[in-house]
This record gives C-alpha cells, sequence and structure tokens, in this order.
C-alpha cells in the first residue's frame, strides 16, 4: 500500500533541492539500537525515518513530527549529524538527527493507514539492511559511527571504503554529497 499525502506541498531551498530530514532514532543514551521503520512503497524493506519540510518549518521539527508519523515514536531531539545531498534525478536535502525514544506508541499513524511497521536493530546489523536498497541512509549510520568512535573532527573516512571530500557548512555542520555511484563525499 502507497502512502498518500494530502495537502503536503514540497519546499525547496535557494539551490533547487527538496528540503527533507530525517532521524537515527535511537533506543537510549547508549546509542547501540537504533529504529527503522518499513517503506511505504516497499514493506519487506526498512528505512529511516523521515520526510519533507513543510513551510516555515525548521528541518529539527520535521524531523520529529516525521518519526512521531512514521515510526510512532516520541523522543529528545539530539545533535544535528549531517546536511546529506543525494537522489541527483530528485536532489534531495537531508537534515538528519540523532533522538533518543522517551516514549513508544502502540498505534500510530502510518501503522493504523498504511500497516507499516517497525523494528529495533543493532547499528552495524542496520547498515547491513540499508545498504542494498538505500545505501545513502546506510551512509548516515556509517557517519555515524565515525563521529562517535573518532576524534578525527568534522572530517573523517567512512568505514565503509568510501572516501570523502571536507566540507563544513558556515555552522560547522558537515554537508555530504552522494555521488552516482551511492557514495557521499562530504563537501567544503
Amino acid at each position: 500500500m502507497m502512502k498518500f499525502k494530502p495537502n503536503k506541498t514540497r519546499t525547496y531551498d535557494g539551490e533547487g533541492f527538496k528540503r527533507r530530514a530525517a532521524c537515527l532514532c535511537f533506543r537510549s543514551d547508549s546509542e547501540d539500537e537504533v529504529l527503522l521503520v518499513s517503506s511505504s512503497r516497499h514493506p519487506d524493506q526498512w528505512i529511516v525515518p523521515g520526510g519533507g519540510v513543510e513551510p516555515e518549518e525548521e528541518p529539527s521539527r520535521a524531523a520529529v513530527r516525521e518519526v512521531y508519523e512514521e515510526a510512532g515514536v516520541k523522543a529528545k531531539l539530539g545533535r544535528l549529524l549531517g546536511i546529506f545531498e543525494h537522489n541527483q534525478d530528485r536532489k534531495h536535502r537531508t537534515h538528519v538527527y540523532i533522538i533518543i525514544v522517551t516514549e513508544i506508541l502502540e498505534d500510530w499513524e502510518d501503522s493504523v493507514n498504511i500497516g507499516r511497521k517497525r523494528k529495533w536493530f543493532k547499528v552495524d546489523e542496520a547498515i547491513r539492511v540499508l545498504q542494498s536498497h538505500r545505501p545513502v541512509q546506510a551512509e548516515y549510520l556509517h557517519r555515524f559511527k565515525n563521529t562517535r568512535n573518532s576524534t578525527c573532527g568534522p572530517v573523517c573516512h567512512p568505514s565503509s571504503g568510501n572516501t570523502m571530500s571536507s566540507q563544513v557548512m558556515d555552522n560547522n555542520t558537515p554537508q555530504y554529497i552522494a555521488n552516482a555511484a551511492q557514495t557521499l563525499d562530504l563537501v567544503k
């Protein structure tokens, strides 16, 4: 079943990228288990919850809203992991946040309307699950692991072997660009 969102306005930034927000939802402050949800287009595949930023909405607010709608969780918003550009044809720019889940709803909007499921994964398992059909989302988790386990500053080389060049935006937020081979480059 496809998710239908009536009256949703797509918003774009000044460079023509669709504004999106997503969250890596962790079960606890230990950040060792991440919550993935089933895709609305392919219910047998798991994805990172996220979606479009509405007009006049801040990306952090959109991320929390999307997690509530798609995963049925309330959470404490944490840090911004980075801004990821991907999907060269559709041009998405996604703000990815780290959140800690504080409440899990039994029934939520997408579970009732489209039968969406959710499941906890160890970080490495989530990377494996995402790698085949959502490699950019797998890179979110690679980047998370690198920033968590490294002291190399804002520019690190992901454990997946992809190379990165560096770019940090004015507010010290790393920005990543997915190239045609679905690897991410950190842009400076």
